[in-house]
């Protein structure tokens, strides 16, 4: 587990929820997205958009998700989302997310993501690169 922790506080709004007003389970995973690009982008200093430019890749993409839904988070809950890197590997790293609502674990979920590069060449193709070392250590900071 990495040091860095990143934390958010956010309402949950209509758009999120089903008709009965909790929200619909895909959305979580929404929420683990925003939150760690929010991470990323806090830890390296750098925005989503200046990524390429820092580190060369094209970003951080998606290869596995999991979640473990145990209380429902309805329309108008204060809720807060807590994320950190819990392992890093040569080019694929896993992101671990809490969701508390009313101080209680609501969801509890990991994202598997690559450190994803550009080849050039017809067409370009997408291939997994390794983690740069100071990205890393910018995750273990105190």
């Amino acid at each position: 587990m990495t040091a860095f922790i990143y934390r958010r506080t956010f309402t949950i709004e209509w758009g999120h929820c089903d008709p009965a007003g909790i929200v619909f389970n895909s959305r979580f995973f929404e929420f683990f997205d925003w939150n760690t690009w929010m991470l990323f982008e806090s830890a390296l200093g750098v925005a989503k958009t200046e990524m390429t430019a820092a580190f060369n890749i094209v970003g951080v993409p998606l290869v596995g998700a999991k979640a473990s839904f145990r209380r429902p988070a309805k329309f108008n809950d204060t809720v807060e989302l807590v994320s950190h890197v819990s392992e890093f590997r040569r080019s694929s790293f896993d992101v671990k997310h809490q969701l508390f609502n009313g101080g209680e674990l609501a969801v509890d979920g990991q994202e598997s993501r690559v450190w994803a590069a550009m080849v050039p060449g017809d067409p370009p193709q997408l291939k997994t690169a390794p983690i740069p070392a100071e990205v890393i250590a910018r995750f273990n900071a105190p």
